[in-house]
């Protein structure tokens, strides 16, 4: 657990870890595109998990992307096999070891404990085993497997940055429009429900499940 108290001048070190492609930015791209756009130094890791072939075009360019302003990143693209996370768990650790072994998160995004996905749930568990002295955000994917719960945690969505988000989303990942539920009514609805339930100034939010925080 950590306090962001960090002293002046301190860059917010964060560390983003999708199983997928896409995963991070439908996650929590709204949250990242607003923390990038306030006053504040920042360094970002930005980490996928399964990125091969068209796949990992697409990651790298969405990355570059979401993570223009940020002068302090890095993009990490492994390219263990699709839905196949759990068999290859002690590879997917050592190749998220040798991340962690230059970084020191202040705040990590990860996939839930609750979601459907095999793989999403393999990266959750390891998240916690290797970043426990970190904030962990726990982000949500829409799917048909109906898993979506009860977040407790929000944060407010700008129309500039949702829709700059379902922007990105819809350039970059072509591989992804054959699916009956990547498009923007998906994207912007959620968000819309998650910000009714946060009472969001500008209607939208993104939500996470928080486990534990430390707050003094």
């Amino acid at each position: 657990m950590i306090t962001l108290d960090l002293k002046d001048g301190q860059p917010l070190s964060v560390l983003c870890l999708g199983a997928h492609s896409d995963d991070i930015e439908i996650g929590a791209g709204g949250t990242l595109l607003t923390l990038i756009g306030q006053d504040r130094k920042l360094s970002i890791d930005w980490c996928v998990f399964s990125a091969c072939g068209k796949r990992e075009d697409e990651a790298h360019n969405s990355a570059r992307s979401f993570l223009a302003d940020v002068p302090a990143s890095n993009i990490h693209l492994g390219r263990f096999k699709d839905s196949d996370f759990p068999s290859q768990r002690e590879a997917i650790k050592e190749w998220l070891l040798e991340i962690r072994a230059n970084t020191k998160p202040d705040i990590v995004f990860t996939h839930t404990r609750l979601d459907a996905h095999q793989d999403h749930r393999e990266i959750n568990q390891l998240t916690w085993n290797l970043f426990r002295d970190s904030l962990i955000l726990e982000y949500e994917i829409p799917k048909w497997d109906g898993d979506l719960g009860g977040p407790n945690a929000y944060v407010t969505l700008s129309e500039e940055a949702l829709t700059r988000k379902i922007e990105l989303l819809d350039m970059h990942f072509g591989s992804q429009r054959s699916k009956d539920w990547f498009d923007a009514e998906t994207f912007r609805g959620l968000a819309r429900l998650r910000g009714m339930e946060c009472r969001a100034p500008e209607r939208y939010a993104e939500a996470f499940y928080v486990r534990k925080v430390r707050l003094f």
